[in-house]
């Protein structure tokens, strides 16, 4: 190991042991890419003296903490993927009294937003009987989550976005380039922080998206995390994961694809102990 490695190494220890973020759970690539984006925020020029700007430095402590969280996301990300979300929810609606669906690893609010708008917007969905719950670990994050405010820029046009909406003006205000989710949208949604890799599993949910976040995790934790969300299902619910992504050899037997292309799946088993 090169001294370079080793002062990356102590990094990730100070920052995992004192900041509580479980560095040991990331793709070491991803959080290289991290810190070397703060690195040059704050012109340090090594590991060694970034390490030492974090020791006594809150403002930078933040900074790293929310530059690891992972916040990439768009209204109805891969619009194939929600034309399939739409037939599981009309088929949840037509099965069960209550529908409880879960974002889990939600970022900015919009992948929520997005099922609470495609269940209002489907004559064929009973949104009173829907409720929706979204975590994340990042609690500013959330707070603006919770917010519901979004803005065009150069790269991203929140009305594309929302091209799957027949009428898209029904779910959000807008004033220039800023929307404001409606309130009709937000009070199916509830944000809640949540621990994927260290909490503990919730229960009954009926739909868990967990959309490309694995891609950023560490590969033995992978399987941790996707037994929490599975665990947390229904008999009989549905987990939708990211298109690049895949159910670890372990679970398979537990699921039966829906659509197999898009990761959509259902579970027809119980989750098996691995003790």
């Amino acid at each position: 190991m090169t001294p370079d490695d080793e002062a990356f190494e102590e990094l990730l220890d100070y920052v995992e042991s004192e900041l509580g973020f479980a560095t040991s759970y990331y793709d070491d690539a991803y959080l290289d890419r991290r810190v070397s984006s703060r690195m040059r925020r704050s012109d340090t020029d090594d590991y060694a003296e970034y390490h030492d700007l974090l020791s006594g430095d809150e403002r930078e402590q933040e900074a790293l903490l929310d530059a690891f969280s992972v916040n990439v996301t768009s209204f109805f990300r891969n619009p194939e993927v929600w034309e399939e979300m739409r037939s599981v929810i009309r088929a949840l609606s037509e099965e069960r009294s209550r529908i409880r669906l879960w974002s889990a690893a939600c970022s900015d609010g919009r992948e929520p937003y997005s099922m609470s708008m495609l269940a209002l917007d489907d004559p064929e969905v009973d949104d009173s009987r829907i409720r929706i719950t979204a975590t994340d670990i990042d609690r500013e994050i959330l707070a603006a989550a919770r917010q519901g405010v979004y803005e065009n820029t150069r790269t991203t046009d929140i009305g594309e976005q929302l091209a799957p909406l027949d009428e898209y003006e029904r779910y959000v205000e807008r004033d220039g380039d800023q929307f404001a989710v409606a309130d009709a949208v937000k009070e199916l949604v509830s944000f809640e922080r949540h621990d994927l890799i260290n909490g503990d599993p919730k229960s009954n949910f009926d739909l868990v998206v967990c959309r490309n976040l694995f891609i950023y995790i560490d590969t033995e934790h992978k399987l941790p995390i996707l037994e929490t969300v599975s665990k947390s299902l229904s008999e009989g619910g549905y987990l939708v994961i990211g298109k690049t992504e895949t159910l670890p050899e372990l679970l398979k037997p537990a699921f039966e694809p829906i659509a197999r292309r898009l990761r959509i799946y259902r579970k027809i088993d119980s989750i098996p102990d691995r003790s």
